[in-house]
């Protein structure tokens, strides 16, 4: 396999490790907090929210990380 090929296998197994890690950790304590289908509808929302965050400060991370990397 090619090394472009070995970069798309790893960017999928992170992003499907992240998205279980936040399926787990974030959003079934949300949903099951609540016993209400409303209830447990806003909280899958709100934890949406909370995992585009934890993107755009992986995003930012890693651009930072890019923008300085000659000069570590």
């Amino acid at each position: 396999m090619s090394n472009e090929t070995w970069t798309y296998i790893a960017i999928g197994a992170a992003g499907a490790i992240s998205v279980i890690a936040w399926a787990s950790l974030v959003l079934v304590p949300a949903v099951g907090s609540f016993s209400r289908v409303w209830e447990r509808a806003v909280a899958v929302v709100l934890s949406l929210y909370v995992l585009a965050a934890f993107v755009l400060v992986g995003l930012l991370l890693g651009g930072l990380f890019l923008w300085y990397f000659d000069e570590l």
